[in-house]
C-alpha cells in the first residue's frame, strides 16, 4: 500500500503573524532525505486539501500552502522578492491575475499540456497564468415573484426601470462585480456601459456577498440578482427546494459572463519544474478534485462537471468568449466607472 504524502495547510491568520513564510510552515516530508516540495500561496480557499493530497499521493511531491486574501499574498510575494517561498500563486478573478502580471509576480510558461487543457480565452496569451476553474456570473430570480414572461435574460435589461426596487447586486469593491463591469466596457464601450451600471445602481440594493443576495431573493426582499453560479449550487446542495432559479444570461447574444480562478509559477520559484507539474495536473488529471467540491465548471473541456451543476444547471449554454486577459486588464476602468455613476 502506498504511503500518503502529507499536505501542510497554513491558515490565513499565519500570514499576519509570521515574519516569513518559513516561520508559518508545518514541515512535511516524504520517505528519504531528498524531499520534493511545492509551496503554494493561494487566494482560492476552496477544497485545496483534497486536490493537493491527491497530487501528493500520485506524485510523491509534498505541498505546503498558505491562504490569505489575494492582495495580501500578492504583496507578500513582491516583498519577499528573490527570497520568496512561493512556487505557485493561485488566485480568483482575471483582474487579480492581470494585476499579478503587472507586478511581475509570474514567470511565463511554455507548456503544451496547459495549452491543450485550457482554452485560449481563459489563459494569458504570454503564458504567465492559466485558468483552472470556471465560475459563471449570471442572473438568478425568485419564480414566485417573477412571472415567466418577465424573467430577465440579459444583464442589460436589469438596468430598466421595471426592476427598480426589485434587484439585489454585489458591491463595487468585489472583484466579480468589477470584472463583469469590465466586460460591459469591452462589449459596449464606456458610455453605454456607464448607462447600464447607473441603471443597476438606481434599481438595486447593494449587498456584501452573493449568499446574502440569494437569501434575500428567497425571502422575497428582492426579486432578482446576479451571482456566481456555485453559490446557488451550494445552497441547493443543502436544500434542493431552495426557492431561487438560475438563468444563463445573454444566450441570444454574446453569452453568459465567465470568470476564472487560476494561477501561475512565480518568477523566483525554487523549483519551477515541479510548480509547472502541479499546474498541469490541476488542469488535467486533477481537474475534478480541484473544481467539484465548490461546484465550479472545469476549465478543461474534456472533463465533465460534477453531477449537481450538470443536472441542475446543464452544460450546454453559451459562454462569452471575451478573453479573460482583456476584461482583467479593464478592471481598473470598471472600478472608476462604478465610482463615477454612484454604484457603491
Amino acid at each position: 500500500m502506498r504511503s500518503r504524502t502529507p499536505v501542510s495547510r497554513r491558515s490565513s491568520w499565519w500570514w499576519l503573524l509570521a515574519a516569513t513564510v518559513t516561520a508559518a510552515v508545518v514541515s512535511t516530508s516524504c520517505s528519504g532525505g531528498d524531499d520534493q516540495v511545492v509551496r503554494v500561496y493561494s487566494g482560492r480557499h476552496y477544497d485545496l486539501e483534497q486536490a493537493f493530497e491527491q497530487f501528493s499521493e500520485e506524485t510523491g511531491v509534498s505541498i505546503e500552502f498558505l491562504t490569505g486574501s489575494d492582495a495580501e499574498l500578492r504583496e507578500r510575494i513582491e516583498a519577499e522578492g528573490e527570497e520568496t517561498q512561493a512556487d505557485v500563486y493561485l488566485t480568483v478573478d482575471a483582474g487579480n491575475l492581470a494585476t499579478a502580471v503587472e507586478r511581475g509576480v509570474f514567470a511565463p510558461l511554455d507548456s503544451e499540456v496547459l495549452d491543450r487543457a485550457v482554452p485560449a480565452s481563459l489563459r494569458d496569451p504570454d503564458g504567465n497564468w492559466y485558468g483552472l476553474t470556471i465560475r459563471a456570473r449570471t442572473i438568478v430570480y425568485n419564480p414566485d415573484a417573477v412571472a415567466p414572461d418577465e424573467v430577465p435574460v440579459t444583464y442589460e435589461e436589469l438596468a430598466e426601470s421595471r426592476w427598480e426596487g426589485r434587484l439585489c447586486l454585489r458591491n463595487s469593491s468585489n472583484v466579480y462585480t468589477q470584472s463583469l463591469v469590465a466586460s460591459l466596457i469591452s462589449h459596449h464601450g464606456r458610455d453605454r456601459a456607464a448607462e447600464i451600471v447607473a441603471g443597476w445602481a438606481e434599481n438595486a440594493e447593494i449587498m456584501a456577498n452573493d449568499v446574502l443576495i440569494l437569501e434575500s431573493i428567497a425571502a422575497g426582499e428582492c426579486d432578482a440578482g446576479i451571482v456566481n453560479h456555485y453559490y446557488l449550487a451550494r445552497l441547493l446542495e443543502d436544500d434542493p427546494d431552495f426557492p431561487v432559479e438560475l438563468v444563463w444570461a445573454n444566450q441570444d447574444g454574446r453569452g453568459v459572463h465567465v470568470n476564472i480562478s487560476g494561477g501561475g509559477v512565480t518568477r523566483y520559484a525554487d523549483d519551477p519544474d515541479l510548480a509547472q507539474q502541479l499546474l498541469e495536473w490541476l488542469a488535467t488529471d486533477g481537474q475534478s478534485a480541484f473544481v467539484d467540491g465548490n461546484h465550479e465548471y472545469p476549465v478543461n473541456p474534456e472533463v465533465q462537471p460534477e453531477p449537481l451543476i450538470r443536472d441542475t444547471f446543464g452544460v450546454e449554454f453559451k459562454r462569452d468568449d471575451l478573453e479573460a486577459s482583456t476584461f482583467g486588464a479593464l478592471n481598473p476602468e470598471g472600478v472608476r466607472l462604478m465610482d463615477e455613476v454612484g454604484y457603491r
